[in-house]
């Protein structure tokens, strides 16, 4: 489960960069950014609480 949370993590992160890089997808990298910091916290909990 952790190694499916990383991976989506790192398509959040992947399409943050690619967001900030292009102004008109500036959008893109605001969801993008929300998105990697909630299935980070959700990773956290998961990882802290054993399950």
């Amino acid at each position: 489960m952790l190694q499916i949370l990383l991976v989506i993590a790192i398509v959040w992160l992947a399409l943050t960069v690619i967001g900030f890089l292009f102004k008109g997808l500036l959008w893109l990298g605001i969801i993008a950014l929300v998105l990697f910091l909630a299935t980070s916290a959700w990773g956290w909990i998961k990882r802290n609480s054993g399950g």
